[in-house]
């Protein structure tokens, strides 16, 4: 049984004295784990760090064993990424997202695609650019588990305008002529997931946006499976939240 394919590596471990286990996100086989031998010298383990795509090629005897990789490194940005403040604290909330919520081996090109972008922007953009990219990720995330939100129509009424809230229950939008009564029970939904061509997007929109998503991944991706909000996403959402004060 053999592969190829590109993907980003959201984590590794020292595997005896000389290799790794690496688990990365790859385009067509989804979150995939395998050994990289000599992935422990220190040229490998600078190619292995969490945010950067690899080319790889996957061996095993049989589907179901762990397997070797070879790696041949594409696109190096863990440096970028681990000089900055707020882009550590995304790269941590992206892979600890990732993990824990992809299923093995399961393909999501999309989300991959979308993930290639949020990195990037990671390495070269503010926290108030890339933020907004990451929430939209997490939507997308939700998407591709089978758990997408109805943000197209009012749940109430059907109408298609003035959707500014969405329900915690249903995950569907709300008109704000009919969640005025019960806006304290509900989230707001910020306009860029609508795509507003508003491009100015504020800390308090992320924020929300934040708030919405990760209700929702706790509530209907990690809860069942006896699973809580990585601390890693915890922090990006608390940086968010001290932001729009």
């Amino acid at each position: 049984m053999e592969w190829s394919d590109t993907g980003i590596v959201i984590a590794s471990r020292p595997h005896g004295e000389t290799s790794a286990i690496v688990e990365t996100f790859t385009r067509l086989h989804g979150r995939h784990l395998g050994l990289v031998r000599g992935g422990a010298s220190r040229r490998r383990r600078s190619e292995l760090q969490p945010g950067n795509t690899l080319q790889l090629h996957w061996r095993a005897r049989l589907s179901e064993h762990l397997g070797n990789f070879s790696v041949e490194p594409l696109r190096s940005r863990a440096g970028d990424l681990l000089e900055g403040r707020d882009a550590l604290l995304g790269l941590n909330a992206f892979t600890s997202v990732a993990g824990t919520t992809l299923p093995e081996r399961e393909e999501h090109s999309g989300l991959f695609d979308a993930s290639e972008i949020l990195l990037d922007a990671m390495t070269s953009e503010p926290f108030d650019h890339w933020a907004p990219l990451y929430v939209r990720w997490e939507v997308g995330l939700l998407d591709a588990l089978g758990f997408g939100l109805d943000l197209s129509r009012c749940a109430a009424t059907g109408v298609q305008d003035d959707l500014i809230f969405v329900s915690p229950r249903s995950g569907r939008a709300v008109s704000g002529s009919a969640g005025k009564p019960y806006q304290g029970r509900l989230f707001q939904l910020p306009q860029f997931l609508l795509g507003s061509q508003n491009s100015d997007v504020s800390r308090t929109d992320i924020a929300d946006g934040l708030q919405l998503t990760g209700h929702f991944l706790l509530e209907r991706v990690l809860r069942p499976h006896n699973r809580d909000t990585p601390n890693a996403r915890l922090r990006l959402g608390e940086r968010a939240a001290r932001e729009s004060k």
